[in-house]
């Protein structure tokens, strides 16, 4: 298609008075020309970024059998720039043979790594490291910035626990192709009473909206797209792959709970989950485009 720019009368009439006046100024009518393009200059084009979300259930399979060469496999054929990981052991217990995970994974797959433990405990041994779980971020990409945020939590680990501010909401800051995108990754509350889960929500958007910019949020959410405790997600945040089908259990599932979600500066342009057991979740990946402004 061809666009044609048609200028009114009176816009020639003012375009030559103002090359008179330049040229009186010392100002040439070339540079004159350079500037008025450098005014109208577009938008530069978004740049790509696939972004992916894993609960990767401590390393073992929908089988209960531990395997981190298989997980990293998983992590791998997804091919994405940024990977957001939970129940992730670092020296947690001996279900996982108390491996450092995060780092181990990381290694695997070749990518930088920021871990975020939602908990922090003494070893299990005098002289062993502390026991930690949490949830990770993957990335190929430049982290200039990496943060563990606390939002609202009831502890698994504490007997009579009541809800209270815990770390375990990991941000990353990326260069995504010398544009700044924070990436957030999040593991809600599972069980059935919704009020912790609500509480998270709110948490997670005072962080983000603390921050300006391209911002993508990935996470097990414990809690599908339309449950009353999501809503106030859905004023911020758009799902990536609203038409997409079930991630939890693996083998058949029935459940969308893990979720790719994107703010206004992000463009969706395909996402959809990924068949396999390496979990007992399935893993979500999205292509995206990050709007660098203006």
């Amino acid at each position: 298609m061809t666009v044609r720019t048609v200028r009114r009368p009176w816009d020639v009439l003012t375009g030559a008075l103002a090359v008179a006046a330049a040229m009186l100024l010392g100002v040439t009518p070339a540079a004159l020309a350079g500037s008025a393009q450098r005014a109208v200059a577009p938008a530069a084009r978004p740049v790509p970024l696939r972004v992916a979300t894993y609960n990767i259930h401590a390393g073992a399979g929908e089988d209960g059998v531990l395997d981190l060469a298989r997980t990293a496999g998983a992590i791998r054929a997804l091919d994405a720039d940024v990977v957001g990981l939970q129940e992730v052991d670092v020296h947690w217990d001996a279900r996982s043979g108390f491996a450092d995970e995060a780092r181990e994974l990381a290694r695997r797959v070749g990518m930088r790594v920021f871990f975020a433990p939602i908990y922090d405990l003494p070893p299990a041994t005098e002289g062993a490291p502390h026991r930690r779980f949490g949830v990770a971020v993957l990335t190929r990409l430049p982290i200039l910035d990496a943060a563990n945020h606390e939002i609202t939590r009831l502890s698994t680990q504490l007997p009579d626990s009541v809800p209270a501010p815990a770390p375990g909401f990991a941000e990353v800051t990326l260069d995504v192709r010398g544009t700044r995108a924070h990436v957030y990754c999040t593991h809600l509350d599972f069980r059935p009473d919704p009020s912790v889960r609500a509480a998270q929500v709110r948490d997670m958007l005072a962080v983000l909206g603390a921050e300006r910019g391209p911002s993508v949020l990935v996470g097990d959410l414990n809690a599908e797209p339309g449950a009353p405790e999501l809503a106030l997600l859905w004023r911020e945040l758009t799902d990536a792959d609203a038409a997409g089908g079930g991630t939890y259990p693996a083998s058949d599932p029935v459940r969308r709970i893990d979720l790719v979600t994107v703010s206004p500066q992000v463009t969706v342009r395909v996402a959809h989950h990924v068949a396999t057991t390496a979990s007992d979740h399935r893993p979500v990946v999205a292509d995206l485009l990050i709007d660098r402004g203006r």
